[in-house]
């Protein structure tokens, strides 16, 4: 007889994990098992890589999840294997090969073909990615054998640049079939449609056998944490490898109101001050006073404030956009006092 499952006590975490998804899981996936090591009642990710792609992917949770949507519009950077000659069903390694041509290419002619890619252009969403039409995702349309009008969408490859060819990929093909690419790119690029694109343009055609992203807005993988890293630390260790819910407010202008007025903010009043007119606001205010005493809730050693939301000012006008709510100010300065105490130093 099987043993019971034990049920997992689930409490609240807030917090942005950036980890470095491993090959062969999904976005979500990779989140269910996070989420599950942290205990936590509510997460979310800023944008999906799919099962064949590794790299830089920020979870979101509880507080975080409120900002979740705005890193979503950060550019990105990825390193690419393309296996030139070839084209498959779904673009990458795991559709069918549908058509193989010689390949017979000047690493000049490469370069001018690359250079052709970066700038403003017009891409096609793939049939075998998650976008939906009329509720549907595309993918479920292509596993029907079906192919649905996609529109073109405006995006930007702000730098494509030649890499080595690591050994053992090199190893693995047919010499010269391989090319391996850092694209740095806008929101809502495919970078497996750019493989086949820039495959066509070479004559030869192309699918993605490679993908990890190396960068997402300010973050890179030397930030990231390993899901075997995380997995082997202790409760207040994954707690420590939480980053705060404001990393995802880079470029918000920061704005630090006193006790009376971080109260009022939090519940969704306007404030007036000497502000300049400012599109996206990161607010803070002081850390509230433990219950009956003049010092923070937090130990020596955590925040000086904390983040109460975000706004915009208009006309000397702070208006809130989306706000925390005190509890999860509370949870949060209590989570940080788990990983903050002070060790003790001997008499």
């Amino acid at each position: 007889m099987n043993a019971p499952r034990t049920r997992v006590q689930r409490r609240p975490v807030h917090g942005v994990l950036l980890l470095d998804k491993p090959l062969g899981l999904s976005s979500n996936q990779a989140l269910q098992k996070v989420k599950w090591l942290l205990r936590a009642e509510k997460a979310g990710h800023t944008g999906t890589l799919d099962p064949l792609a590794t790299g830089v992917l920020p979870l979101c949770f509880g507080a975080a999840t409120k900002f979740s949507q705005m890193h979503l519009d950060a550019d990105k950077a990825y390193e690419a294997l393309l296996r030139l000659g070839q084209t498959t069903t779904t673009g990458d390694a795991e559709g069918e090969v549908l058509r193989e041509r010689p390949v017979q290419l000047s690493s000049e002619t490469i370069e001018a073909v690359l250079q052709r890619f970066v700038g403003v252009q017009q891409q096609i969403p793939p049939m075998h990615s998650a976008l939906k039409k009329d509720g549907k995702a595309l993918y479920e349309y292509a596993r029907a054998g079906q192919v649905v009008e996609r529109a073109p969408r405006t995006i930007t490859v702000s730098a494509l640049d030649r890499l080595e060819v690591p050994a053992e990929v090199q190893a693995a093909c047919p010499p010269g079939t391989v090319l391996r690419l850092r694209a740095s790119v806008s929101k809502g690029t495919y970078i497996r449609t750019l493989a086949e694109d820039i495959g066509e343009a070479l004559g030869c055609g192309a699918h993605l056998i490679g993908l990890r992203r190396v960068q997402t807005g300010a973050y890179d993988l030397q930030r990231c944490i390993t899901l075997e890293a995380l997995q082997a630390m202790d409760a207040a260790g994954r707690l420590g490898a939480l980053l705060p819910p404001d990393v995802l407010l880079t470029g918000h202008v920061p704005v630090m109101l006193d006790t009376d007025d971080a109260a009022r903010f939090l519940t969704g009043l306007r404030r007036r001050g000497g502000w300049s007119d400012a599109p996206q606001v990161a607010v803070y205010g002081p850390v509230p006073a433990a219950e009956g005493t003049a010092e923070p809730e937090t130990p020596r050693g955590g925040p000086d404030r904390v983040l109460l939301g975000t706004a915009h000012i208009q006309a000397g006008q702070l208006i809130p956009t989306r706000v925390l709510s005190p509890l999860e100010i509370a949870q949060w300065l209590q989570q940080q006092a788990e990983i903050t105490v002070p060790t003790e130093v001997p008499s």
